[in-house]
């Protein structure tokens, strides 16, 4: 048994009762290994299943975050593949912002010699998220035209990078200016748009009358209306997030989430076959059972050897919360990384 450090939620609702706390660990199960993280993801995910806005979050009490880097301290005894020592990143439904990690060791995959725990922690839930919608969903090919919302965050930075290797033309979308001098310094965008409320005259005036085939959108709300207007026949849109419902603050402000709700894009499925456009959802946490299919796409996403995430902030491990509320507002740029003291 040892002690670890925990960062638990008594139930959804506030990100206030977020709390530190010490639990005792037990050893691995047989097909388990036991990780000490040295560093932890942050993801849209967490704070939506903290403020109790996410339909996957667990009932009662629950430890947040998707994933974790680290190094195999413990193995149980039907474990071959992994031996104390080896560095690892993994993907876990739920769990991470611990200090230490019993997983099944199918969900743990070697962490390259080349990069850094904040690289390895940065990767997984972001990369099979792009890599997947991409290539599964949109068969995204060479040539295409693609628009990525939210260029300058994990999931566009990686989704770029996909875009890029297999010959697609690639426009990215942006809330704050200084996130498109990052783009155009740091990332091979082919355009970069800083969105407003002339959103529509700039992604025409950047399309030049070239057809929009794929969208991935996490935005929703207007841009997600101007974006599917602006998709061409044959077009496919890959929804996995609503960044417009997000909040500033600890709990959710229910009267303007009401208020966008009600007043959200109605994309009628009547008029699909007419408009000749596909609207999909996707949420890689539904498919963490999956075990099979996730080795799968992890297999072809390493096949591509994309340059590790892009680390824009890190934080301390007391640092929870100030790194929580950074990336609630919106000021982030690439990956946000909490580190583990050893």
């Amino acid at each position: 048994m040892l002690q670890r450090q925990v960062y638990r939620m008594p139930k959804a609702g506030s990100i206030k009762n977020l709390a530190l706390q010490s639990e005792t660990l037990p050893p691995p199960g047989p097909e388990e290994v036991c990780v000490q993280v040295r560093a932890v993801g942050l993801n849209f995910a967490d704070i939506f299943a903290m403020q109790g806005l996410y339909s996957a979050t667990p009932k009662g009490s629950f430890i947040p975050g998707l994933e974790f880097s680290g190094e195999v301290i413990a193995v149980g005894d039907q474990v071959q593949e992994w031996k104390v020592g080896d560095k690892v990143m993994g993907a876990t439904k739920f769990g991470g912002y611990v200090s230490h990690i019993n997983i099944h060791r199918r969900y743990v995959i070697g962490l390259p010699n080349s990069w850094s725990f904040e690289e390895g922690a940065g990767f997984l839930v972001q990369g099979l998220t792009a890599y997947y919608a991409l290539t599964q969903l949109c068969n995204l090919q060479q040539g295409m035209t693609v628009l990525i919302h939210s260029a300058a965050g994990g999931v566009g930075i990686l989704a770029n990078r996909i875009c890029k290797k297999l010959g697609a033309y690639t426009i990215g979308t942006v809330g704050q200016a200084d996130k498109v001098d990052f783009l155009r310094k740091e990332e091979a965008y082919d355009a970069v748009i800083l969105r407003g409320p002339d959103f529509a005259l700039k992604l025409a005036k950047e399309l030049q009358n070239k057809p929009l085939h794929l969208i991935m959108e996490c935005i929703g709300g207007k841009v997600l209306q101007i974006g599917w207007n602006a998709l061409a026949p044959m077009g496919r849109m890959v929804v996995y997030g609503n960044a417009s419902f997000s909040s500033h603050g600890s709990k959710p402000n229910y009267p303007k989430l009401i208020w966008k709700f009600l007043h959200r894009p109605k994309i009628d499925p009547l008029r699909l076959p007419t408009e000749n456009k596909s609207l999909m959802g996707f949420n890689l946490i539904y498919l963490y059972e999956q075990t099979e299919l996730m080795h799968q796409l992890l297999g072809g996403l390493q096949e591509l050897q994309l340059q590790p995430q892009h680390i824009g902030h890190v934080f301390g491990f007391n640092q929870m919360h100030e790194a929580i509320y950074l990336f609630q507002i919106g000021k982030t740029v690439g990956k946000v990384v909490v580190r583990v003291p050893e």
